[in-house]
């Protein structure tokens, strides 16, 4: 099947290896790095979360009112707003927007000093059980045509209903992500698109097998999305020099005490358990700082536990084909982003994502030959 290619923006310019620059909020900025990623031919933009930052509805109704095919994919945590005041939200987003181009990312929430930050001091374990809660009366509130009542451990709704329902039969897709004890089965249960970090094929053909399985239990199939950070360069000397050379900056940048994380606007107070996705990074960091001949954990090592930070280095055709072997496993999302945001965006639209694309058609025209 044609393969999604997600990027991800944000309201300032910034990432690990470059510090943060310009106002939180910047308006043209959002404007222009939503266009570089429609114009370098993606199909959708994931819009973070986090208790400091940005409101990511706004951001992505500003994403979507500068482009006209790019779509957004809006993370958010459940818990804060009920899910029926979300779909009322999504639904007319969608509507106001053309329809088809709204989906949403739900995290349970992995640092217990940012649950807090918005009010929150519950258990993680009761956080998976409540966005599996939150994601079945978000459907229903967004297909149900006549008023329903729900009442459950987190959520109780009398005459539950909203008049806005999904501009296009495609509905708002619903994305998910975690890998601790009780994600695989909220997710497998209720998400349309499981997301996963870039991890060694081999552990990512593992995730995807336990969690078919735990989908096929509840008589359903799921997709998969892989998240990187592509390095690229005309040769692949030149390719991992670049890797070098942000290496470099982000040690100067954690040496000068500044950050460029686009969504943690605050730190927190002390030291915290770490999210078992971001800590699984950190063992394959660990093990090598290169696994499957070029993904690169240096900044994962070098950074600590944090999300997306794997990087597969070399040049366009290397890189496209060091992802399409994740194709092969079963992936047919993968949301890449950038150590130099904006220009990495533009640099891959020239040969990255036409190879990434004209790859998974060969694939499928291979499979549908044999």
């Amino acid at each position: 099947m044609p393969i999604e290619l997600l990027g991800m923006i944000a309201t300032t310019a910034g990432s690990e290896s470059k510090a943060l620059a310009g106002p939180v909020v910047d308006p043209a900025y959002v404007r222009e790095f939503s266009r570089a990623h429609e114009n370098a031919g993606f199909d959708r933009v994931l819009v973070g979360y986090s208790a400091s930052s940005p409101d990511g509805f706004a951001v992505a109704s500003a994403a979507l009112h500068s482009t006209e095919r790019l779509k957004v994919l809006i993370a958010h945590r459940p818990g804060f707003v009920p899910p029926t005041i979300v779909a009322r939200k999504l639904a007319t987003l969608d509507h106001l927007t053309g329809g088809g181009r709204v989906a949403i990312h739900h995290i349970t929430g992995g640092s217990e000093a940012d649950q807090r930050r918005d009010g929150d001091y519950s258990e993680k374990q009761d956080r998976y059980r409540r966005t599996g809660e939150f994601i079945e009366v978000l459907r229903k509130t967004l297909t149900e045509e006549a008023p329903f009542d729900h009442e459950g451990e987190f959520y109780r709704f009398e005459g539950a209903y909203s008049a806005a329902k999904p501009a296009t039969d495609a509905g708002i897709p619903i994305f998910f992500g975690g890998l601790s004890g009780g994600a695989v089965e909220v997710g497998a249960k209720n998400a349309d698109v499981y997301m996963l970090f870039g991890e060694p094929l081999a552990e990512v053909e593992e995730h995807i097998r336990t969690i078919r399985a735990a989908a096929a239990k509840e008589g359903r199939t799921i997709e998969f999305s892989l998240s990187t950070r592509p390095i690229i360069a005309d040769t692949e000397d030149e390719a991992w020099a670049k890797a070098d050379r942000i290496y470099a900056e982000t040690e100067a940048l954690i040496a000068a005490q500044q950050d460029g994380n686009t969504l943690s606007f605050a730190r927190p107070r002390g030291q915290e358990r770490n999210a078992v996705s971001a800590d699984r990074l950190q063992q394959i960091a660990k093990r090598g700082d290169v696994h499957d001949e070029r993904l690169w954990t240096g900044i994962t090592r070098l950074t600590g536990p944090s999300g997306n930070s794997t990087a597969p280095v070399g040049t366009p055709e290397q890189v496209a084909e060091a992802l399409l072997k994740y194709y092969d496993l079963g992936v047919t999302r993968f949301l890449i982003r950038g150590f130099d945001p904006l220009g990495d965006v533009r640099d891959w639209g020239k040969e990255l994502v036409p190879l990434l694309r004209e790859g998974a058609r060969r694939r499928d025209e291979g499979r549908v030959a044999a």
